[in-house]
C-alpha cells in the first residue's frame, strides 16, 4: 500500500473557502486502477499564525498506481484551474510518499 500526502499551508481567515474549493472539485478518482481511499485532513494554525495547515490524504494499492495517476487524463483534469485560488495558499503544496511497512 502506499500514502500519498500533500501539505498545504492556508491563509488565515481563508479555512473555509479552502474546504470549499475542495468540496466542490471533482477529483476525478472513482475507478482509477488501485486508488483506495481519499481524506482532507486539517491541522491546527502553526504557533506563529501565520496559517493553518491541511493535507490531501490519499490510499493506494501501490506506489505504480498512484504514479500512474499522476500522468493520466484524470490526474489532469482533476488538476486544471488549480491556480485560480491563489490567494488562499502561502506557497506551493509539498508532497510526501510513505510505503505502508505495517
Amino acid at each position: 500500500m502506499f500514502i500519498a500526502m500533500n501539505r498545504f499551508k492556508i491563509c488565515p481567515g481563508r479555512e473555509t473557502d479552502f474546504e470549499e474549493i475542495w468540496r466542490q472539485r471533482d477529483s476525478h478518482l472513482e475507478g482509477v486502477p488501485g486508488f483506495q481511499k481519499f481524506n482532507l485532513v486539517r491541522g491546527k494554525m502553526d504557533k506563529d499564525e501565520t496559517f493553518t495547515l491541511y493535507a490531501s490524504h490519499s490510499v493506494w494499492q501501490t506506489e505504480d498506481d498512484f504514479l500512474n495517476w499522476t500522468k493520466s487524463d484524470a490526474f489532469r483534469q482533476a488538476h486544471k484551474g488549480a491556480g485560480e485560488h491563489s490567494d488562499v495558499y502561502l506557497g506551493h503544496p509539498e508532497f510526501e510518499g510513505f510505503t505502508v511497512v505495517l
